[in-house]
């Protein structure tokens, strides 16, 4: 089922709004307006469709906070007047950008679908016409009782509707290009779309959705691996803006036993940066209580983040330390589910 108004299409750039230089044979930013005019499609989609680009579309590897807090204030400038919202984005940090989005647009009433292609849309064979127009109509669905269908921040691609900040990359050259390792996907497309509606937020439609803009960028990713020395990870823990860690470990959580990691993991700690446990695996939960590398990591102050991607531990990360400087409040939210980013077993 459609609403009867209207969904705003913001298009900050990506493949799906590119063309072939003919001169060069590479890959050019063009107008989406003068695309869209040009896809027959639209027309037999009922629901209307405005555009906002970007005055310079967005290489996705250039995003950064400051870019994620521009989106924030168009849906917020544009958010009574649209049933539902779907960005065109790159596929290489759109992941990063949904998982922000999701913490950054609190209390969410409406569809938020970030969607691109691996070709560009006005190639013969691309993908971008399909994954553009079943966001739009996902964006426009609505259930009998009139609230939004999907009132979460999304990524939908190649036929699978997927959590926004339980969402990864996985692909660089199939259409199946992301993909939600512990979450099932939230509707699926096919001849019909089938909602998974046991698995969809519902938000207090009664409040207002709360927008947040500021992120501190002042984190790290830092992986473990067999072999890493000493003096590279003291350099890294002492940086003196160091506020965050997200720190992956093997299996369900596991570090080497090593003294002098541990002692530095302490002083990071007792420093009041944040530390975050996140497994380097595709697939599963941290359980450090399983294993003693894990054991220890949790006396040294590391906390668990559960089944999170690292896209979304460092969004949530970024999102939290920009608006306190309580590392004790900062840690108790990371270890709980603020909009259906990990799943904590009691």
């Amino acid at each position: 089922m459609f609403r009867t108004g209207r969904v705003l299409l913001i298009y900050t750039g990506g493949t799906i709004g590119m063309g072939l230089n003919p001169k060069t044979n590479a890959l050019e930013p063009l107008d989406f307006n003068h695309l869209v005019t040009q896809m027959p499609e639209f027309a037999a989609v009922p629901v209307g469709v405005d555009v906002h680009q970007f005055p310079e579309p967005i290489d996705s590897s250039d995003m950064a906070p400051p870019l994620w807090a521009r989106i924030v204030e168009i849906l917020v400038g544009h958010y009574d007047r649209y049933d539902g919202f779907v960005i065109l984005h790159g596929t290489d940090t759109m992941a990063f950008t949904a998982s922000a989005l999701s913490f950054m647009l609190q209390n969410l009433t409406k569809p938020v679908i970030l969607t691109g292609s691996q070709l560009p849309i006005n190639q013969l064979r691309t993908d971008g016409k399909e994954n553009l127009i079943t966001s739009i109509e996902i964006a426009a669905a609505f259930r009998p009782d009139g609230t939004p269908r999907v009132p979460e921040v999304c990524i939908y691609f190649s036929g699978k509707l997927l959590r926004g900040n339980r969402a990864t990359k996985i692909n660089s050259e199939g259409f199946n290009a992301f993909d939600s390792f512990n979450l099932p996907p939230l509707a699926e497309a096919g001849v019909n779309i089938i909602y998974h509606d046991d698995l969809i937020l519902r938000p207090d439609f009664t409040s207002p959705m709360t927008p947040h803009f500021a992120m501190d960028s002042s984190v790290v990713v830092f992986t473990l691996f067999p072999g890493i020395q000493e003096e590279t990870v003291r350099y890294l823990l002492t940086s003196s803006h160091l506020r965050g860690i997200v720190m992956r470990t093997y299996g369900s959580g596991n570090a080497p036993q090593l003294p002098w990691l541990m002692q530095l993991l302490n002083e990071a700690y007792a420093r009041g940066i944040i530390i975050v446990n996140i497994t380097q695996c595709a697939a599963g939960p941290v359980q450090m209580a399983r294993y003693s590398g894990g054991f220890l990591l949790k006396n040294a102050g590391v906390i668990s983040g559960y089944d999170s991607t690292v896209e979304c531990a460092i969004a949530k990360l970024m999102h939290l330390l920009a608006h306190s400087t309580d590392a004790d409040f900062i840690r108790r939210q990371m270890n709980r589910p603020l909009c259906g980013e990990i799943t904590v077993h009691e």
